[in-house]
């Protein structure tokens, strides 16, 4: 009898399967594209929120802006040109409290907080003697403090400003400061400063979303933060010289110089960028550990390893003649897989990710495994299949939790993965499977 040839049997059976792991690369994409499009429409409830509460948040002490006027040629002659330049506080001290909580909008939730902040520190007259000495004419009957805040809706409350012993109260700011919405306060001088130091302080309440950042606007800025938050993640350009927190809050010490910045004490405002002002500003943002959407992208990501390695498993069962799996049923299975990630994305939004990996995981190994047993009609192929389906998903959840090992664990699961299935398979004989025989050497007969 004339053997079938090899490639008309193992062979294409596995080609077939490996083209079926592929073809599930569909609804995976799809199942990531619907993940995104979630992700999509929390990020626009975070935007609603903090539309009517207060957005991400930065803010700085008072800074001196003052008209400097410079007589500038031109072709009808000598003309008077006023440019604003700005004078940033010697010392700004800062002490603050944040009260945090969750708010929702609809199904979706976002970090909250309203920060109770006290400002104090000076201005130099020297500071102002060398702007009168660079050769214009400053206006300080015109002068103003500004008051940057990167969204005014969130103040709540702000105190009059107390300065050199007086009260003014802040007004809506004209113009900004680098690109930043800020108040501002008149401070008309009468006289052209000599010595001496201007004293400030003030206190305000600020309402914001997710993120607190503070700009280092003194020539030694200092800031002491303390919150309830009890996974604070500290950003910007500086971290916290001392900190420290548990499960109640934190409290976290900032120290910043003038010379840790790209900015100078003082010059023309159109110098003061806005890309300067925040690549320069520090703080806390209210850190949420990995979200539902993203651990439900980490989990589709290794979908389609997953799913190619229960179509081996189903290949192995074949080949080890537990049961004779036809493509349909790799493809029933295939499709049943890509179920679970739609289950634990709609889930994990209404009660949480792990319970709903939970119920999603339980519910589709039960239908495979019983699909199995039903097909084989043998119920330790199905009980087989069952365990081993099992043992995955506990090693995928592993995967999607850990945060800063992830990659590791699946580069090692996947070694093992190959290695085992090379240690199961090593003594199948796949040139017989394929009805062709072999020598004991392992070649094939001429």
């Amino acid at each position: 009898m004339q053997a079938r040839n090899w490639t008309q049997g193992v062979t294409i059976k596995a080609m077939g399967v490996g083209l079926l792991a592929l073809l599930m690369l569909i609804p995976l994409w799809q199942v990531q594209s619907l993940t995104f499009e979630r992700q999509g429409l929390e990020q626009q409830a975070r935007m609603k929120i903090a539309e009517r509460w207060g957005g991400i948040q930065r803010v700085g002490g008072p800074v001196l802006v003052v008209p400097v006027r410079w007589q500038v040629q031109t072709d009808k002659g000598w003309i008077n040109r006023d440019e604003p330049y700005y004078v940033l506080p010697e010392r700004l001290d800062i002490r603050g409290s944040l009260e945090s909580e969750v708010r929702s909008y609809g199904i979706y939730a976002t970090p909250i907080y309203t920060a109770a902040l006290s400002m104090s520190g000076h201005f130099s007259d020297e500071a102002m003697v060398k702007l009168a000495s660079q050769g214009g004419v400053p206006r300080w009957d015109q002068a103003v403090l500004r008051f940057p805040v990167s969204d005014v809706r969130g103040i709540r409350n702000l105190s009059p400003l107390r300065l050199n012993g007086e009260e003014r109260s802040f007004g809506p700011g004209s113009e900004g400061l680098g690109g930043i919405s800020a108040t501002e306060v008149p401070w008309p001088i009468d006289t052209a400063p000599s010595a001496g130091k201007h004293a400030f302080s003030l206190e305000l309440r600020l309402a914001g979303t997710a993120e607190l950042h503070f700009l280092p606007l003194g020539r030694e800025t200092d800031v002491t933060l303390a919150g309830t938050w009890p996974d604070p993640s500290y950003a910007g350009s500086f971290l916290p010289e001392r900190r420290k927190g548990d499960a109640s809050g934190f409290e976290a010490h900032w120290q910043v110089l003038d010379l840790n910045r790209s900015y100078g004490q003082q010059g023309p405002t159109s110098s003061l960028q806005f890309q300067a002002l925040q690549q320069s500003a520090f703080g806390v943002e209210l850190f949420q550990p990995v979200g539902t959407y993203q651990r439900n992208e980490r989990a589709g990501k290794y979908g389609v390893l997953f799913i190619a390695l229960t179509f081996v498993a189903l290949f192995l069962f074949e080949a080890l003649g537990r049961w004779r799996v036809h493509p349909v049923q790799y493809l029933m299975v295939g499709l049943a897989l890509c179920t679970f990630y739609v289950v634990l994305l709609a889930l994990s939004e209404q009660i949480g990710f792990a319970w709903a990996y939970a119920l999603a995981a339980m519910a589709v190994v039960g239908i495979i495994a019983g699909y199995a047993a039903a097909s084989a009609r043998s119920r330790g192929a199905g009980r087989m299949l069952g365990a081993l389906l099992a043992l995955v998903y506990v090693l995928l959840y592993g995967l999607v939790i850990s945060e800063q090992y992830s990659l590791l664990m699946g580069a090692i699961a996947l070694l093992l993965a190959i290695g085992s299935l090379m240690y199961l398979t090593r003594r199948i004989d796949w040139y017989g499977l394929g009805g062709v025989s072999v020598d004991s050497t392992g070649r094939m007969p001429s």
